[in-house]
């Protein structure tokens, strides 16, 4: 079912900053309605805010902040801190709630506003909506706690600081880094400073890269948007392999010593083998989305274990693993979930769960990614103007069931919105790659030539 929403897509709010709804107007307020929500009680309450290094974010946590406090409800401020630091901060501060502000793997132009709740997961379109009425209602107009119960904002200093030693423990005692060099790509992002700490500190030669973000450089050539900078610092070093993160530090792109790209379905697939072969995969399955390569399908068949599909986004790939009873899910373009560790995409936790098992196996990574041999793939984007059903337009309908009706079971046709960008995502995978190229540019075109 979908339920349409005004503020809130499928990752939170996002949009540009300083238009709507990406304003500090639209903040405050749902700063206000945020707080409301969280506060359900007469106990003190508190709400932790994070964010990544775009300019904006200054302006933005300024809002969130007053309109949190303006409701009774104190405001832990943490600074640039990767979103699954925020979802683990949340938790062990015992806070009610967390806010990211961070657009991802956008351009520093953008920005957004997600929230976790006080368990540490993203929160369902229901609470979603529920925030989205006390904005809009008038509810909150009359509520003004007096001066003395209004919240307070603090800084948490050693937040950096709690989220390194965690994921140090990832890696069991008595392992270390040593004698591996790593170039570690922070994408001028959320975890320039946190990233390099954890990896130099587990003993390996840190080659960092992306760690020196001015408010406009996040993202920009470099990380996992474009992972060919890590690749070429890993062969110019000789380095083991890469490590490269988006800018708010959710998702991780590796690359092998011959500077190959190892990309999130690959991830999957290596922890998913170790896993199983541990006894730690739960219910024998991996939860992945309808854009994971059907190279994965296969992998996970020929090891015997199930593969769950959900919408793309880590935020639908943790509601089916919660559902499902899974421990293990992902994305291909690097969101990888491990949830006995942590509840959203870690690219340092993915990062740290993959090192160890090149340690145990001592395999360098080229050895490790061959367990998934990728289906031939090819991505398009279109901006479009006007987001119609595809099925309503005859024109791109009539080419998306051509391609699929060629490839058969041999091949996958997903032509599908961005939830967070006016932007048609046409996905085709098959066997001939020049086949797939030429499918589509057709449905490219017409969806270029009908939606705008």
């Amino acid at each position: 079912m979908c339920i349409k929403k005004k503020y809130f897509g499928t990752d939170g709010v996002r949009g540009r900053a300083n238009v709507f709804p990406m304003t500090p107007e639209v903040a405050l307020k749902l700063g206000r309605a945020a707080g409301y929500y969280f506060r359900n009680g007469g106990k003190h309450h508190t709400i932790v805010i994070g964010k990544d290094t775009r300019l904006s974010g200054y302006m933005f946590e300024t809002a969130l902040a007053t309109g949190i406090g303006s409701v009774g409800v104190d405001v832990m401020l943490v600074g640039p801190l990767p979103t699954p630091a925020i979802a683990f901060i949340t938790q062990g501060m015992r806070a009610d709630a967390g806010v990211v502000i961070s657009a991802s793997h956008n351009g520093f132009q953008d920005n957004g506003i997600k929230f976790f709740d006080q368990n540490g997961y993203k929160l369902p379109d229901e609470t979603e909506l529920a925030i989205e009425k006390l904005m809009e209602s008038g509810e909150l107009d009359n509520f003004r706690p007096d001066a003395a119960d209004l919240g307070r904002s603090y800084r948490i200093d050693d937040a950096t600081g709690r989220y390194v030693e965690y994921l140090k423990r990832v890696i069991p005692r008595g392992m270390t880094l040593e004698g591996l060099r790593i170039v570690v790509d922070s994408a001028n992002g959320a975890a320039y400073r946190t990233a390099p700490a954890v990896f130099h500190e587990l003993g390996a030669e840190v080659i960092a890269i992306g760690t020196s973000p001015n408010g406009m450089n996040i993202n920009e050539s470099c990380g996992s948007l474009h992972p060919e900078t890590m690749c070429k610092k890993v062969v110019a070093t000789g380095a083991d392999f890469g490590v490269a993160l988006d800018g708010d530090a959710d998702r991780i792109i590796m690359c092998d010593e011959k500077g190959e790209i190892v990309d999130g379905d690959t991830i999957l697939a290596i922890n998913a083998q170790h896993m199983k072969e541990e006894g730690t995969l739960r219910n024998n399955g991996v939860v992945a989305t309808v854009m994971s390569n059907l190279g994965l399908d296969f992998a996970m068949r020929s090891l015997d274990i199930d593969i769950v599909k959900s919408d793309v986004g880590d935020r639908y790939v943790v509601q089916e693993m919660k559902t499902g009873g899974y421990n293990l899910g992902g994305e291909q373009s690097g969101h990888i979930i491990f949830l006995d560790h942590n509840t959203t995409g870690d690219g340092i936790l993915a990062a740290l769960q993959t090192i160890t098992i090149l340690i145990k196996k001592d395999k360098r990574l080229s050895e490790a990614k061959s367990i998934l041999t990728p289906f031939p793939q090819v991505l398009t984007n279109v901006r479009v103007k006007d987001k119609k059903e595809f099925e309503n337009v005859p024109g791109i309908y009539d080419c998306i069931e051509k391609a699929k009706a060629e490839l058969g079971e041999r091949g996958r046709v997903l032509v599908r919105y961005s939830g967070t960008e006016n932007v048609a995502r046409v996905m085709i995978e098959g066997e001939d790659s020049e086949r797939i190229k030429i499918h589509a540019a057709d449905i490219a075109e017409q969806i270029q030539v009908n939606l705008n």
